[in-house]
């Protein structure tokens, strides 16, 4: 017998705002820059060999040539896929770029190639795009390049630097879109990993044991999290099962489990799959799982990650060469 997440769903009623009209006043708004979008692995390298006058150049020499997809392209394709044609969308995407105006051209030609329905955005020459988060109501930014996304989460915003895209992806429903998050200084706040890096394990466990009915504090991914369950919400059939799934893959496991499932369950934004993985690493079931994109602020499980997955970075307050696992 199957059982699809109705029990959580049923101890924890919907909010009475209807999610669809919701969304429609006030949509899941995606901003990604052009390298995190399309493949530009060359042209950056020319930038960064030969300087940015090569670069331009390059760029307007490939003007009518069509982009390949990036790691960002997938998750936005099938987010955008979720509107309805001729209604008002609950997905924007908003391109954000530090080329010039000039250089544009080329982006939304691509954009218009691929039938994406991408009309806005900001080209800065050059300038931090980070302010102009803020400005669009970015609610997620994705970008390749460090500076901007610690600076978008340091405004507030839910940002994560991107890589390139993996070579292999599994095949998955044209019409699914996955989600996969790390628990602790992603979704949930860091609190409990700042526990386990100041005075250890057995003092985690204790801490996770006593206080599993206590909700976590929001993490910087926390936000976007309400909003993706939303929309979420709009696409579950009678069976408890949406195109939009979300999955937390998470290095904890009994008995720090419990206090990720009722946190959740408090939110009103229950997960259909949590992976708890212990020191196992992530990539195998982040593969399993079929995950458009996975958010980790542990670089570790980042790069191991990506080589099955596209994967975003999250700047937080962990040491890469000290990476926490928070299980035995």
């Amino acid at each position: 017998m199957v059982v699809v997440g109705t029990s959580i769903e049923s101890s924890n009623p919907a909010p009475n705002t209807d999610p669809a009209a919701s969304l429609r006043a006030n949509p899941l708004r995606i901003g990604i820059s052009t390298r995190a979008l399309f493949d530009l692995e060359e042209e950056h390298r020319v930038f960064e060999k030969q300087g940015v006058r090569a670069y331009a150049a390059m760029q307007l020499d490939r003007e009518g040539v069509i982009l390949g997809r990036g790691a960002g392209f997938d998750v936005v394709e099938r987010l955008l896929a979720l509107n309805v044609s001729g209604n008002i969308p609950y997905v924007e995407v908003i391109l954000l770029s530090q080329n010039s105006p000039d250089l544009s051209l080329r982006a939304f030609k691509s954009i218009d190639h691929y039938g994406l329905d991408v009309k806005t955005g900001s080209f800065t020459s050059g300038r931090s795009l980070s302010p102009f988060v803020h400005a669009w109501g970015i609610d997620l930014f994705l970008s390749n390049m460090d500076a901007d996304v610690k600076e978008a989460v340091a405004g507030g915003a839910a940002a994560a630097r991107l890589g390139n895209a993996p070579k292999d992806r599994p095949e998955t429903p044209a019409d699914e879109v996955r989600v996969a998050f790390d628990g602790d200084a992603v979704v949930f706040g860091p609190e409990s990993d700042i526990i386990y890096k100041e005075q250890g394990l057995e003092a985690f466990l204790a801490h996770e044991t006593a206080n599993a009915s206590n909700p976590m504090a929001r993490g910087p991914f926390g936000n976007f999290l309400h909003k993706l369950s939303a929309l979420r919400r709009v696409f579950l059939d009678e069976g408890g099962v949406s195109k939009v799934r979300i999955a937390l893959v998470t290095a904890r496991n009994a008995p720090a489990h419990e206090r990720v499932i009722r946190t959740l369950r408090a939110w009103g934004t229950p997960a259909d799959e949590v992976h708890f993985v212990g020191p196992q690493p992530k990539a195998p079931i982040l593969k399993a799982l079929g995950a458009h994109i996975f958010f980790d602020d542990q670089e570790k499980h980042v790069l191991g990650a990506a080589a099955v997955v596209p994967a975003g970075h999250v700047p937080g307050p962990h040491d890469p060469n000290a990476p926490v696992i928070p299980a035995r």
